[in-house]
């Protein structure tokens, strides 16, 4: 697959990605970030609009797999287990070892799996190395920390490319 940094698409937040639309995609497994993508670091517990969610994804066929470069096994664990789903922890994002991990686990193909992630370095650029779709949102609860905004207005370029090819394509 070619290297690119820009998302297939990118969205406001993570209701955004519905059932409908992934189906459309032909995606059966959604991979996704924890921290800033489904909730920010700071929150310990799944809130009803997330479990809501993923309800609506499983009720549609799609399963959900967490998907974190979590140095915390932690948080991972207990926050997956509230929410009744698998994830691959400390998974190497951008290395292809966790994203192929976690198909293996769903046993989807690349083809039929999206990544769904708030960093172009780290999700979007292993979604593309392992041949999945690449979706992006903004960080909930903003970026934080110097750092963070810095990583975000780099990736504010790469978001307007893909902004532009969606509008050209609806």
């Amino acid at each position: 697959m070619p290297f690119s940094l820009v998302p297939d698409q990118v969205l406001d937040r993570y209701t955004d990605v519905t059932a409908s639309m992934l189906q459309a995609l032909g995606v059966r497994l959604l991979l996704c970030d924890l921290d800033y993508t489904l909730a920010p670091r700071s929150v310990r517990e799944p809130d009803r609009t997330l479990t809501d969610w993923l309800s609506g994804l499983e009720a549609a066929g799609i399963e959900v797999v967490i998907l974190s470069n979590n140095r915390s096994s932690r948080r991972v664990e207990t926050f997956c287990s509230q929410l009744g789903i698998r994830y691959v922890g400390r998974a190497g994002k951008p290395s292809s070892r966790g994203y192929r991990e976690a198909m293996a686990l769903a046993g989807a193909p690349p083809g039929e799996t999206a990544m769904l992630g708030d960093k172009l370095l780290t999700d979007v650029l292993g979604a593309r190395r392992s041949g999945v779709r690449a979706l992006m949102v903004e960080p909930l609860g903003g970026p934080v920390g110097s750092w963070n905004r810095f990583l975000h207005l780099l990736q504010e370029p790469f978001k307007q490319i893909s902004k532009r090819r969606y509008r050209n394509h609806e």
